[in-house]
């Protein structure tokens, strides 16, 4: 499946709340999203730019989510409807 290439970081912000992702500070222009899974806190930081680089940064993004719910990157990009 093909990585979109016109996501922004809000964008994919919200997405993100489908999987349970909180947005839980903001520095400048960088969100941290949180996540509670088993006890434990998993972390993302987002930039707020917009698009985001599908080459190497929005890529690396959808594979720590597909990391952390142990799952591909193309399962996250179907959930996220993009």
């Amino acid at each position: 499946m093909r990585i979109p290439r016109d996501v922004n970081g809000q964008f994919l912000a919200e997405r993100l709340r489908r999987h349970g992702y909180v947005l839980t500070r903001q520095t400048g222009s960088h969100m941290r999203l949180s996540r509670s899974s088993d006890g434990q806190q998993q972390h993302l930081t987002i930039p707020a730019h917009k698009p985001l680089r599908t080459s190497t940064l929005l890529r690396q993004i959808l594979k720590d989510v597909a990391s952390q719910l142990g799952c591909s990157i193309e399962e996250v990009i179907a959930s996220l409807d993009f």
